[in-house]
């Protein structure tokens, strides 16, 4: 069964995590660097660092949210980026951070569905996706599709949540992200289900070896796993 942030709404999961994103918009910013301690941050600039050889010129990325991603993959240079979105209130937050920095004609935001996205086939140098891949409503199909978008040789690279296994860290990061993370996303962002689900859709998450066996399934070789932080996040590459 499918992980849901609001348990006592018919509607599908996607419909569900674009309305959840459009209620937290307003503070998600402060809410994921705050919750992670200014950590993603970090994650985000180890994982942009993996396309440096590959210097890609076309970057897509998914889940874009406010487009902290996006703005971390000018990095490498590119001649654009395109971020997509299932959440309109996402996409102002991201719209307006880049126009205040000047980036509009480095970055473009545009609604999109990760399971169906409205590119050409073999169209993009890199596909990048940071704490998107869990919101999937089909993790399959949502992969495979990235894999349809990507140019032959060309790399994706995914940043998400994973699942420490060490004691003491797995038992402090499980206490943290399942009582102490409710409370704090309840306070700021006034949706307590939000910052339920985030735990629920981590744990529910195919992460390590089970992620790449997904990766590999739709057609992504030379994939591989980096732990970050103890293993609290994880990024995932592969090629096409």
């Amino acid at each position: 069964m499918a992980v849901v942030p609001y348990k006592d709404n018919q509607d599908g999961k996607k419909a569900q995590v674009a309305n959840m994103f459009n209620n937290i918009s307003k503070r998600y910013d402060l809410l994921n660097h705050l919750l992670s301690m200014g950590i993603d941050i970090i994650w985000r600039k180890k994982a942009i660092k993996l396309l440096q050889k590959d210097q890609p010129k076309f970057i897509l990325d998914i889940a874009t949210g406010t487009g902290d991603f996006a703005i971390e993959a000018l990095a490498l240079k590119p001649q654009k980026v395109i971020g997509v979105d299932i959440s309109e209130g996402m996409l102002n937050e991201g719209k307006k951070k880049i126009k205040n920095r000047k980036l509009d004609h480095l970055i473009e935001l545009q609604m999109g569905d990760s399971e169906k996205l409205l590119f050409d086939d073999n169209n993009f140098d890199a596909v990048i996706v940071s704490f998107g891949v869990r919101n999937f409503e089909n993790l399959e199909k949502g992969l495979a599709d990235m894999y349809r978008v990507l140019k032959p040789g060309g790399k994706t690279v995914i940043v998400e949540f994973s699942k420490p296994k060490k004691f003491p860290l797995k038992q402090g990061y499980n206490f943290y992200f399942k009582y102490i993370l409710p409370q704090i996303g309840k306070l700021i962002s006034k949706d307590q289900s939000a910052y339920t689900y985030l735990p629920e859709s981590v744990q529910a998450f195919p992460d390590g070896k089970d992620f790449l066996e997904v990766l590999n399934k739709v057609g992504f070789k030379n994939t591989k796993c980096k732990p970050l932080t103890f293993g609290i996040s994880s990024i995932y590459i592969g090629e096409k």
